[in-house]
């Protein structure tokens, strides 16, 4: 399906006639990482797409830490089934690291999670195989094609600009889905507000690491002033290799910069560690935006600031929103009205179920942003001390003789209680 011309639809020819691509079709997404190849299959479903990614190799370089939690994994989308290809690591429980060296541990079965508590992917494999399944699926794929507008007519979104090894076409769509990530320029030439404040964007570095001694199947995160404003982590990727890397607030990089702060890191706890591999990249910690869609245009993933604001993981929900644009792409599409109006369920759905955790969520993060080294070894040393035996009421009491301010986000805390409980008995 890839070179074909359908419907009678004219083609358009590419280095002297390398590929022929259709002038126009009913659904086009912007970016192939999980969202976005996820929304272009689920969309597939229905409609003619075309999904196009600026990178010449979809799944790199990898932006990410690359863990994903296992109840969210398994129900993010109804189009993923586990594939051990895909795992570099099952793992089994977090440790947190306070400032201080204290350590708190949580296995995946005291977390409620089944005794599992997630995977660390390789995601160079796990993107490339979702794009493949699209692929299946009947979608377009471009790569080394580079979005340099949008199509607009009666302030109604009608296509993509684009660039290909140089050339510059169009192409024409009923519904556009924007997943271009954390810099995202579809969402602002669709004239939505995606400004992302300092206070909300991290800087990221990272190591793919040799020779680096790692609990197996443990995660190790580091909070503290060692990661201004945001934390390090150690996430194993087995034979002695793991992923070190850290995140700093925008608005706490004064001092250094985050490669700066990583060798500091790398140098205290891996110290025999060899580099193979360095990222660097920015992660959206903020509020899902608002406002996720206008005529003829949808944006996903870490476009629309759907990144878990407290972890930075953002994997989970952009399948689980790229799912949602996808269905309601497919409705549109069928309606032959994208306007506003039509699209709006996407922005319904998301915010009725996942933008309540992430608005909890959100309120954590600007919590956590706020406490001392002190204070962080506090609440490690009371998480420590906890009981299986302790009542909910005594757990609360400890944390609030550690910190009084954590009364002010028993609300949010309960909204999240609550949604994982809901989602736990009435997966997707």
């Amino acid at each position: 399906m890839m070179c074909d011309v359908h419907n009678g639809l004219s083609g358009r020819k590419f280095n002297g006639g390398e590929r022929i691509m259709r002038e126009e079709y009913d659904v086009i997404v912007v970016g192939a990482g999980p969202g976005g190849s996820i929304a272009a299959r689920t969309a597939a479903a229905d409609c003619d797409v075309l999904l196009i990614e600026k990178r010449q190799e979809i799944g790199a370089p990898v932006r990410c830490a690359e863990f994903v939690p296992k109840d969210q994994f398994l129900k993010a989308s109804k189009y993923i089934q586990l594939n051990k290809k895909w795992i570099a690591s099952e793992i089994n429980g977090i440790r947190m690291n306070a400032p201080d060296g204290t350590t708190f541990e949580a296995s995946g079965e005291t977390l409620g999670t089944g005794g599992g508590f997630g995977y660390v992917l390789e995601r160079k494999i796990f993107d490339r195989q979702l794009a493949k399944d699209a692929a299946r699926a009947g979608v377009d794929i471009m790569v080394r094609t580079r979005a340099t507008g949008l199509i607009i007519e009666d302030s109604h979104v009608k296509g993509v600009k684009l660039n290909r090894l140089g050339e510059d076409f169009e192409v024409r769509s009923k519904v556009v889905i924007g997943a271009d990530g954390v810099e995202s320029q579809v969402g602002r030439w669709g004239g939505i507000n995606t400004t992302l404040k300092l206070k909300d964007a991290e800087s990221c570095a990272q190591y793919l690491m040799t020779n680096v001694d790692t609990t197996e199947n443990f995660l190790d995160v580091y909070a503290g002033s060692q990661a201004p404003g945001g934390y390090a982590w150690i996430f194993p990727k087995g034979a002695r290799a793991a992923n070190v890397g850290l995140g700093v607030l925008g608005s706490k990089l004064a001092a250094k910069r985050p490669i700066e702060y990583l060798n500091e890191f790398v140098a205290k706890k891996c110290p025999g560690g060899q580099p193979v591999e360095l990222v660097m990249g920015g992660v959206p910690l903020s509020d899902s935006l608002k406002t996720l869609v206008s005529d003829g245009l949808m944006l996903i993933g870490d476009a629309a600031r759907h990144t878990e604001p407290l972890t930075g993981g953002g994997i989970s929900t952009a399948i689980g929103g790229g799912t949602i644009a996808g269905e309601v792409a497919q409705k549109a599409v069928n309606a032959n009205d994208s306007s506003v109006r039509v699209l709006r369920e996407y922005e319904t759905r998301w915010h009725s179920s996942s933008g309540k955790i992430h608005k909890g969520m959100y309120k954590i993060k600007e919590f956590m942003v706020g406490i001392s080294d002190d204070e962080f070894n506090k609440l490690v040393r009371v998480l420590k001390d906890i009981k299986p035996q302790m009542s909910a009421i005594e757990i609360a009491r400890r944390l609030l003789a550690a910190n009084p301010k954590i009364l002010f986000l028993m609300p949010h805390l309960s909204v999240i209680r609550k949604y994982a409980l809901f989602e736990m008995k009435h997966p997707q």
